[in-house]
């Protein structure tokens, strides 16, 4: 599997996003400066691999949870 070939279903994508979207929430509304920015950094990562469907850490291990096409 090459590094950013889509490799994430739909299910993980939108709990990517979710979790993505929560971890923002979390920095902005209950976190103090410098723990907040990891929170932010961990949003990002999760809302773009999320949107662009390709994870480079699934490609590094040899993971899919893409569902294959039926014919």
């Amino acid at each position: 599997m090459k590094i950013g070939e889509k490799n994430v279903g739909t299910t993980d994508r939108a709990v990517r996003i979710m979790l993505g979207i929560v971890a923002f929430a979390a920095g902005y509304l209950y976190l103090a400066a410098p723990i907040s920015y990891i929170a932010y950094l961990f949003g990002l990562i999760l809302l773009v691999t999320g949107a662009l469907g390709t994870c480079t850490i699934y490609s590094l291990l040899g993971m899919n949870t893409l569902e294959k096409k039926k014919k």
